[in-house]
């Protein structure tokens, strides 16, 4: 039997155990969650914090809303994973909710962001070969984020995400974001698609210009090439319509889907136009993707979402929390922007501060996200109100007030 770490308190020590046993890939803040409910979260030592962190923008119902926990509870006692060598009623349910409420027309489910990104790749690379020559390459942008796999490290355009695992897969090459100019120079022969976030979420919440999106698509038309749009972290009410794409005057021709999709079950999704969906059986797979498990709990999601109108609800709170962010840019001259759309925003400094802020609000009951050394990042629950938001600017008020 190996140690039993205990803390002061006689508990075990759950944080000490974490640097025992698991790899160490990720800082962490020193905080132990055991519970939630709505837009808040309990430690094991019964404090209560705010959480403007979301599961990184997951949890889009909150913790533990009663709709997902219903669907989950009936779904584990009837049927939890059958393999994709049978049909079963949530994949279909789901599958039928999102083409009906979307642009595209096919759905694959898979478990995460990374694979939807994966799939969506092998897609638009399986397209190239069947109808444009044999092309391969996808272009995307600088400071993009479209997974951890080692061929979407390789999409994603940041380096230090990409140094440690050189040589990377080739067929993917990254320009500057919001320059068409910069598309249009990349593009060649060997051009399948370009894939894009219609707002770049971990590359410090940026937002593109009204036309961009636009003028890429247009491209894309023009050279009978594939749009795609990763959705992941944009996609299922976070900017204030279901998708992003519909602010933006686009179509995609793949579009990407997880985080938000299942309010904290791991699923992601690609879907497809019908003219895209050239995969034949046995071309693509997956043991998990879409068991009745989540799928049932994704289905309850996004039905919610749809029906209680939570993308406008989402669109008016996140105008409330910007309106409130630029007022405390107007009281603090080391804030340099506000800067997002809906319930996806970041605040920017012009210094290193963004850690120690994190780590103050902490201290204060208010769990936000470090994005950048001089960024912070807001992915609340979509549920979140008014007085919610309130409270957790009074925190980040008092919290800049003492710098």
């Amino acid at each position: 039997m190996g140690q039993r770490l205990l803390g002061r308190d006689g508990m075990r020590d759950w944080q000490q155990l974490e640097q025992k046993f698991y790899m160490q890939t990720m800082k962490r803040v020193p905080l132990t969650l055991v519970r939630g409910q709505g837009a808040k979260v309990w430690d094991e030592q019964g404090r209560e914090y705010l959480d403007f962190v979301g599961g990184w923008a997951v949890n889009s119902l909150g913790h533990c809303h009663p709709v997902v926990v219903k669907a989950i509870k009936e779904q584990a006692q009837n049927l939890i994973q059958a393999s994709n060598q049978f049909y079963t009623v949530p994949q279909v349910q789901l599958a039928e909710l999102l083409i009906q409420n979307s642009c595209l027309d096919r759905v694959f489910f898979c478990n995460s962001g990374a694979e939807a990104n994966e799939g969506a790749a092998k897609l638009a690379r399986r397209y190239g070969k069947l109808y444009l020559n044999g092309a391969y390459e996808i272009i995307t942008t600088h400071q993009s984020f479209h997974g951890r796999t080692l061929a979407m490290v390789a999409a994603t355009g940041q380096h230090k995400f990409q140094e440690p695992y050189m040589p990377l897969p080739n067929g993917f090459k990254s320009v500057d974001y919001n320059d068409i100019r910069a598309i249009r120079a990349a593009t060649t022969e060997q051009t399948c698609a370009i894939m894009l976030e219609p707002i770049q979420g971990e590359g410090g919440v940026n937002m593109p210009n009204e036309r961009y999106l636009k003028e890429v698509c247009d491209w894309c038309r023009e050279k009978n090439i594939l749009f795609i749009l990763d959705e992941i972290q944009t996609g299922i009410g976070r900017t204030g319509t279901l998708f992003a794409y519909e602010q933006f005057d686009v179509e995609p021709d793949i579009m990407t889907l997880a985080k938000g999709l299942g309010s904290g079950v791991p699923i992601g999704a690609f879907l497809a136009k019908e003219q895209v969906s050239v995969f034949a059986q046995g071309e693509h797979g997956s043991t998990f993707g879409g068991n009745p498990l989540v799928c049932a709990a994704a289905y309850a999601t996004l039905k919610f979402i749809i029906d209680s109108g939570i993308p406008e609800k989402a669109k008016r709170t996140g105008r409330y929390l910007a309106e409130g962010l630029e007022s405390l840019k107007r009281q603090f001259d080391f804030i340099t922007e506000v800067r997002g759309r809906g319930l996806l925003l970041a605040l920017e400094f012009d210094s290193d501060i963004a850690e120690a802020v994190t780590m103050s609000c902490l201290n204060k009951g208010l769990l936000v996200n470090r994005l950048k050394p001089n960024a912070l990042r807001f992915m609340p629950p979509l549920i979140i109100v008014e007085k919610e938001v309130d409270e957790a600017l009074g925190i980040l008020k008092s919290v800049l007030s003492g710098r």
